[in-house]
């Protein structure tokens, strides 16, 4: 099957076994050839979507800049519990926008077809049934959920809805996923067998220490909303500006930057998940009063299925990297690899090969040594897939997906489903950490096994 794939896979990139060494000496001394990524153009249609924010900080800002990119976007309304967010919403986006400390106010708006939840993982789910509920489509910031516990309950709301609901693993919809998911289908890098990713960080914004407003106080924060499904706490600037910190309101290192990995990887693979989980760390810089690691390894055990063979995964997060870190996902084969980048995909296969000289294996028989059968190092070949410099990215592709989606009554890939069994394995990293052991978990049936 491995061969076939092989076979295939030559083929599709041009390749016949005539031209192999050709091709080969025209990578140079390094043995590198550098292919572009493209995007290819879909005709969509730009009937108006109105869409609102819900949670105006730092990543739904950036989601709502490049949700307006596309055509035919208009933002409504903007929700957030801070009202400096609310006053700065207003001298980015206009001030006929609609503005307020309450969600549901949002949900009421008939002129509202789609809304964005970038709120703290531990109002996801329930404004997203409450928005499901209200007929709106949903794009919601990862993790889907803030507990494994959450998310039969928030796929059933989504199945009875109708609607299109989009997790917001932006790097799924990449040009380098996607060509990453291609190459491995047609046996590029072999059978399957282990695959690695490493998010790596050194800054105190990188680490979470986002910034406290000077004027941040009970008067110009919503805490009793904030905390009204949590812990009933006193009023704590750090607990809100500062909230992935705290297990009361984010998911960790695992649930921000783990998910990220396990999306891409599940659509790379047509995987479910894994069925064991297990993860350790510490914390060895960041000691701010935060209540989660710093550092943070896990590894997970992926069963053989109808889609691929069985292979371990492990996973890195690291915020005190010294050399200011990098971001990719390996994919390791039985005939070479894949590093994964959102815009650029490096394919690497090895090759060796022994002496073909007569006389040097004839002195080789009579000695009995065998050296000439003896493999020589060579350096790997590599094809570089590089998107096109006018490449727009994937945030903007995954909303372009989105909103697609909604216009034509088609699907997305990040569906709800999609997404928990994504956010699961990671959320699950957190449990294994704190009671220090294995977890078993059904990929399939979405539960953890006990």
């Amino acid at each position: 099957m491995a061969k076939r794939s092989r076979r295939q896979f030559i083929r599709k990139i041009g390749l016949s076994t005539a031209v192999i060494s050709t091709v080969s000496s025209t990578f140079g001394a390094d043995k590198r050839s550098i292919n572009f990524l493209r995007r290819i153009k879909v005709n969509n249609t730009s009937e108006e979507i109105n869409i609102a924010l819900i949670g105006a900080g730092g990543m739904g800002t950036e989601d709502t800049n490049t949700a307006l990119r596309h055509k035919g976007i208009k933002l409504k309304a903007v929700c957030d519990l801070y009202k400096g967010r609310l006053q700065s919403a207003k001298q980015k986006w206009g001030e006929d926008l609609f503005t307020t400390d309450d969600y549901k106010d949002v949900l009421k708006r008939k002129d509202i077809d789609a809304v964005i939840i970038a709120t703290p993982d531990h109002w996801h789910k329930q404004i997203s049934i409450d928005a499901l509920n209200a007929g709106k489509h949903i794009y919601c910031e990862k993790p889907m959920v803030h507990s494994v516990a959450e998310g039969v309950e928030l796929v059933e709301a989504w199945r009875k809805s109708g609607k299109i609901y989009q997790v917001g693993s932006q790097g799924l919809s990449s040009l380098g996923n996607e060509k990453a998911k291609t190459l491995l289908a047609e046996g590029a890098i072999g059978n399957l067998n282990y695959a690695e990713g490493f998010w790596a960080r050194h800054s105190p914004t990188g680490a979470w220490q986002y910034h406290i407003p000077g004027d941040a106080s009970q008067k110009t924060v919503n805490w009793k909303k904030y905390i009204a499904n949590t812990t009933k706490r006193p009023f704590d600037a750090m607990r809100f500006f500062r909230w992935r910190n705290y297990t009361d309101y984010g998911t960790g290192m695992s649930g921000d930057l783990f998910v990220h990995l396990f999306s891409s990887l599940h659509f790379i693979t047509n995987s479910l998940g894994p069925n064991q989980v297990s993860a350790m760390g510490g914390l060895r810089y960041w000691k701010d009063g935060r209540e989660v690691p710093d550092v943070l390894l896990g590894m997970f055990q992926y069963p053989e299925t109808d889609a691929h063979p069985g292979f371990n995964l492990s996973l890195r997060c690291n915020f005190v990297d010294g050399t200011s870190g990098s971001t990719y996902l390996k994919l390791v084969g039985s005939e070479g690899s894949m590093d994964v980048k959102w815009r650029e995909v490096v394919l690497k296969r090895n090759k060796t090969f022994s002496t073909g000289d007569p006389f040097a294996q004839a002195k080789a028989a009579e000695s009995g040594t065998g050296y000439a059968d003896r493999k020589k190092m060579l350096p790997p070949e590599e094809i570089v897939y590089k998107a096109e410099t006018d490449y727009k990215g994937a945030h903007y592709d995954h909303f372009g997906n989105f909103f697609r989606a909604i216009r034509t009554g088609g699907t997305v890939v990040e569906d709800p489903i999609f997404g928990f069994r994504a956010a699961a394995p990671a959320l699950l990293c957190n449990d294994s950490y704190h009671k220090n052991s294995f977890i078993n978990w059904d990929p399939h049936n979405m539960k953890v096994i006990n």
